[in-house]
């Protein structure tokens, strides 16, 4: 199976001009196939690949507006059309209904200030030791730029190599993010790995000063990165009032753009921690099908669930899931009422309000903390689920539930 490994570069003043002049052809290659596309009438034929490729690079290149194409390497701009037909592709098919997942966008024209990024497949970078060379003119082959002189590639990126290769790399894509910060991804092909589980498995019940409450009754507690916050929207209020196009709003910009990615890094950070440690212990990871897109209607709590990345975590627990043997990730359906039922005698007391945190069943007398008791009941149902039965739950009688404890919490 493949898989991208990332790493940090630091290229020099001259490559980052040159990686400039990349990401601008690249970007302009998209801009003008999408343009192509749109302007063709409703009910005619659109072009191949090839024949974009053909009218926005070939032709492009003998047009004096657009001479300065043949600067870069031909084999990111192909990429760059390549792309864009994928993300078509991608459109149509959810829109069919062949794609799982969320619905997929019409593809949309690049911009000069988001995240700039250009793909190289095998004949435009090469790998000797712990240097790493791009193609900037288009070499026909690794060795034809790997061993010519500067002006046929880019040169040797400083690579801060974090974790070794596992294999030989069938691409590698050069980002640029908002913050100013490069950064090599290759793809390259992985086999999964056996490793003992400790558990058969854990419910896992997200949170947001909670992140995640898992069915053995630990609670992982979230990063707080409220300062960070604070600065930033003290940043975008300082930006709001600068002047458009001065030096003083591109510096604001850079220093905002700094911080969030700071804050993304802590919380990136953090779910890819907790997903490692999920998947590594245990068989059987049940998460919840949370309905983000609804939860953050509430504008009371809509910028604190949007950053606290639930979505990640479960794209991260499937996608570990895969590089490990015999592990499993099960999603409930979202309409289970794990946070009503009690875990020890299944009797239903009902909808709670969220300032309440601990239970008393009058059913049982069992005293249940809010968080674990619905973890619990998220791993019961997935394991019920998989083993083709169903949960089992007594309907609530009046006064079948006590509010021990309550204090105001966000989720």
């Amino acid at each position: 199976m493949k898989s991208r490994y990332q790493y940090r570069i630091y290229p020099t003043p001259g490559q980052q001009t040159e990686l400039a002049k990349l990401f601008g052809c690249c970007r302009v290659v998209w801009n003008d196939a999408l343009a192509l596309i749109k302007a063709i009438p409703q009910g005619e034929k659109w072009p191949s690949n090839a024949q974009l490729q053909r009218r926005v690079i070939t032709q492009a290149k003998q047009d004096p507006a657009r001479n300065w194409l043949s600067g870069v390497s031909v084999v990111a701009l192909q990429q760059s059309v390549i792309n864009l037909g994928t993300a078509l592709k991608n459109f149509f098919e959810s829109r069919s209904r062949k794609r799982k997942g969320s619905r997929v966008g019409f593809p949309r024209f690049k911009k000069k200030l988001n995240r700039q990024s250009a793909r190289f497949t095998q004949r435009g970078f090469a790998i000797k030791g712990e240097k790493v060379y791009l193609a900037c003119l288009g070499a026909r082959s690794l060795a034809s730029f790997a061993d010519a002189g500067s002006h046929r590639k880019i040169g040797k990126l400083k690579t801060k190599w974090s974790r070794p290769l596992p294999s030989e790399p069938s691409s590698v894509t050069v980002l640029k993010d908002c913050a100013g910060r490069y950064f090599l991804s290759f793809v390259v092909e992985v086999e999964p790995v056996t490793v003992e589980p400790k558990n058969q498995g854990v419910g896992v019940d997200l949170g947001l000063e909670t992140l995640a409450t898992l069915s053995t009754g630990e609670k992982v507690k979230a990063r707080d990165t409220r300062t960070l916050d604070r600065k930033i929207r003290k940043g975008k209020r300082k930006l709001a009032r600068a002047i458009k196009g001065s030096r003083r709003r591109e510096s604001l910009r850079n220093a905002i753009a700094r911080i969030e990615a700071r804050q993304r890094d802590i919380r990136k950070d953090t779910n890819q921690k907790l997903a490692s440690r999920l998947v590594r212990e245990n068989s059987v990871v049940v998460l919840e099908d949370l309905n983000v897109a609804g939860m953050v209607k509430n504008r009371c709590l809509a910028r604190a669930i949007s950053r606290a990345g639930w979505r990640d975590i479960r794209i991260m627990c499937e996608a570990k899931a895969t590089l490990i043997q015999d592990r499993e990730v099960r999603v409930i359906s979202r309409w289970e009422p794990t946070s009503q039922v009690c875990s020890c005698c299944g009797y239903r007391w009902g909808k709670l309000d969220l300032s309440v945190r601990s239970v008393l069943c009058l059913n049982c007398g069992a005293e249940q903390d809010r968080d674990v008791n619905a973890s619990v009941n998220i791993m019961a149902a997935g394991l019920a689920d998989l083993n083709g039965q169903a949960l089992s739950i007594v309907r609530p009688q009046s006064g079948a539930v006590a509010c021990l404890s309550t204090h105001q919490e966000s989720m």
